[in-house]
């Protein structure tokens, strides 16, 4: 496989782990760090590999030059993987199948990193065996390896697409298709709308139709207002106790004397 030139690609960079070694001498430990990082361009190109170092951003950068040097170019068929495959790397297995557009990147931890590093968007995964990051990240990377551009593969055994590519790969092929005439027929630009109508349209009704209702009371469309609902009746104020106000009470019987009027006292 030709080699190929990062100078060329956007690459962006994924720090998988980063692991504390030590090791013992005879004054002492000495302490030093590993860092797994995986690079990619999101567009069917991806590397990992491995720094070591004393400090943790010198151990990424080694490891990040290490993976531009060896990148590797993942074969898609629109936003998935052209057929399943499975693979394995000391410990670590790991198992890719395609999936259909909508689903996502079903995955996690290494896998994951490596999936969306190259580019995958609809993938269903598996990890099996060893959880170990620099294995899995390798039986990833193998696993991509082993992966056939089905319309190159067609064309070696002189047989139709429909016939060697799986059902999900012709599904996915139609639909990319479909997307790429939508999106070179859409127009440019939609026409905008004023904000006004924008928030009628959010609220569920048509620009200039009267409102069902609204933050402010007494206001256009809001409760009380005009063109909108009447605004809820509130109770009469009632005093302490429920019983009648105070300046309509009825004196005490005890304290009325004969002639009608109240003691001073």
């Amino acid at each position: 496989m030709p080699r190929i030139d990062p100078s060329t690609l956007t690459l962006e960079e994924k720090v998988v782990s980063i692991n504390r070694v030590a090791k013992v001498i005879k004054g002492g430990r000495r302490f030093g760090f590993s860092a797994v990082v995986v690079v990619g361009d999101g567009a069917g190109h991806v590397g990992a590999a491995m720094g070591k170092a004393r400090e943790v951003p010198e151990a990424i950068r080694k490891g990040t030059e290490a993976a531009k040097k060896h990148l590797i170019r993942v074969p898609l068929v629109g936003t998935t993987i052209p057929h399943a495959v499975f693979t394995k790397f000391g410990a670590a297995q790991v198992l890719i199948k395609p999936a259909l557009p909508g689903t996502g990147v079903i995955a996690g931890g290494g896998v994951r990193a490596v999936l969306e590093a190259a580019g995958v968007r609809d993938v269903l995964t598996k990890s099996l065996g060893s959880a170990n990051a620099v294995n899995v990240v390798q039986a990833t990377i193998a696993a991509l390896r082993q992966l056939k551009d089905a319309q190159v593969e067609a064309e070696k055994r002189g047989k139709p697409l429909a016939q060697v590519a799986p059902k999900r790969t012709l599904e996915a092929i139609a639909l990319a298709e479909k997307q790429a005439e939508l999106a070179a027929a859409a127009p440019p630009e939609a026409a905008m709308v004023p904000a006004e109508q924008e928030r009628g349209f959010e609220r569920g009704r048509q620009p200039g139709e009267p409102g069902r209702g609204g933050r402010r009371r007494g206001g256009p469309g809001g409760p009380g207002g005009p063109g909108g609902r009447p605004g809820p009746r509130r109770p009469e104020r009632r005093e302490r106790r429920g019983g009648p106000s105070q300046g309509n009470r009825p004196a005490r019987p005890g304290n009325m004397p004969q002639g009608g009027k109240p003691n001073a006292g």
